[in-house]
């Protein structure tokens, strides 16, 4: 793939959230990773092939939706559409975690049929990258009847999430938590649902329940779209050191409280951000950045901390070698910028006033993948290629 640099970039978000931006303004990829961030002295060192001129618009990392669910291919049943996935890339996405498939056509129920399903999952999103997005499928749905041994065998054909404990006939923590042992046993990562119901056929779960299931992150916790109640995000938040999900289809006023909680308690490496779509409340391309931006805009938090909520937050939960711009890192990188219009002179002062930023390019691996976005408002910088 040889050698690129992004340059003249006015700031560079990194996706952690304790050093959440980077000094300098060029970015060195390598071989589809990034090999350096600094001055433009890297362009001397580095001799790119190609340069990538974004004109003091703002770099971040690719985006993570820590929240979908995928049937297979790029169709939803669930609110019949084609291609959300490839439009979500249009807003800024580049990985997608599954948090199970429940919308699946005759879903099977039985422990043979959820093995094979999520197995099917797994290996298709391997091999089905629409706009070459990273897309983690094939989180298994606990069903009565699993075994130890399907759990030994689903992670030896690379299975390694569980989906949302509550979606399946597994609603209680008594018959949950010896699955999730074994689960945590093979190197699974376990969403719980929390909040009241969201589908036919789910169940509500209170902070208690979660707790004791000891998932690795709290789904939904803004709700699903119904949140828990205060004194219930209250526990969780002040009883564990849970990562707690809040996402786009879900209660804003609970996000709200969430995120001003853990400000309060400097934990805000705790919230990740997710869309919970396809859902009943719709598909949202935007749905991640839109997430950020309202953090950002109404619950006081420091929009490039925002940012980290969906990059190095997530990638660090799931242990994933992306979104987050440091060297040997995946180049999965967004350049966006302030809307036309927007009182916000870049994107983060777009997303501080409540204006959704506009992207003007997405690269995953070190590949453009789009130039400007079909969905978000028009970027006033637009980025130039040279080789």
């Amino acid at each position: 793939m040889g050698v690129s640099a992004l340059v003249n970039i006015g700031t560079i978000v990194s996706g952690d959230i304790h050093e959440p931006l980077c000094r300098g303004n060029t970015l060195i990829v390598v071989d589809g990773k990034i090999a350096a961030v600094g001055g433009e002295e890297l362009l001397k060192e580095y001799g790119p092939t190609q340069v990538f001129d974004v004109h003091g618009a703002t770099v971040t990392p690719g985006l993570i939706d820590s929240h979908v669910h995928p049937v297979l291919g790029d169709f939803t049943p669930r609110q019949k559409t084609l291609d959300y996935l490839d439009s979500s890339l249009h807003g800024g996405v580049t990985t997608m975690i599954s948090a199970g498939e429940p919308h699946t056509p005759g879903r099977p129920r039985d422990p043979a049929g959820t093995k094979a399903l999520a197995i099917l999952a797994h290996k298709s999103f391997k091999n089905f990258r629409p706009g070459g997005m990273k897309i983690h499928g094939g989180a298994v749905i606990l069903e009565k009847g699993l075994t130890e041994k399907d759990f030994a065998e689903m992670a030896a054909e690379g299975v390694w999430l569980v989906g949302e404990v509550g979606l399946g006939s597994v609603k209680t923590p008594q018959e949950a938590v010896p699955m999730v042992a074994w689960a945590k046993k093979y190197g699974m990562k376990v969403a719980v649902h929390s909040g009241g119901t969201s589908i036919p056929g789910s169940s509500a779960m209170t902070a208690a329940m979660v707790m004791s299931i000891g998932p690795t992150v709290v789904s939904h916790t803004n709700g699903g779209p119904t949140a828990l109640a205060p004194a219930e995000i209250d526990a969780l938040i002040e009883q564990t050191s849970l990562p707690l999900e809040i996402v786009q289809c879900g209660n804003l006023k609970a996000a709200d409280y969430i995120a001003r909680r853990l400000q309060e308690r400097n934990q805000l490496d705790r919230i990740i951000i997710g869309n919970d779509s396809p859902s009943g409340s719709g598909i949202i391309p935007l749905g991640i950045l839109r997430t950020i931006t309202q953090l950002a805009a109404l619950s006081g938090i420091e929009p490039a901390r925002a940012v980290a909520m969906a990059t190095g937050n997530t990638a660090a939960v799931y242990g994933l070698p992306t979104s987050l711009i440091a060297p040997g890192r995946e180049a999965d990188l967004v350049v966006m910028d302030a809307p036309i219009g927007s009182v916000g002179q870049d994107a983060l002062g777009a997303m501080a006033a409540g204006d959704l930023p506009g992207i003007a390019m997405v690269m995953i691996d070190g590949e453009v993948r789009v130039w400007v976005s079909r969905n978000t408002p028009p970027p006033v910088r637009q980025v130039k290629v040279s080789t």
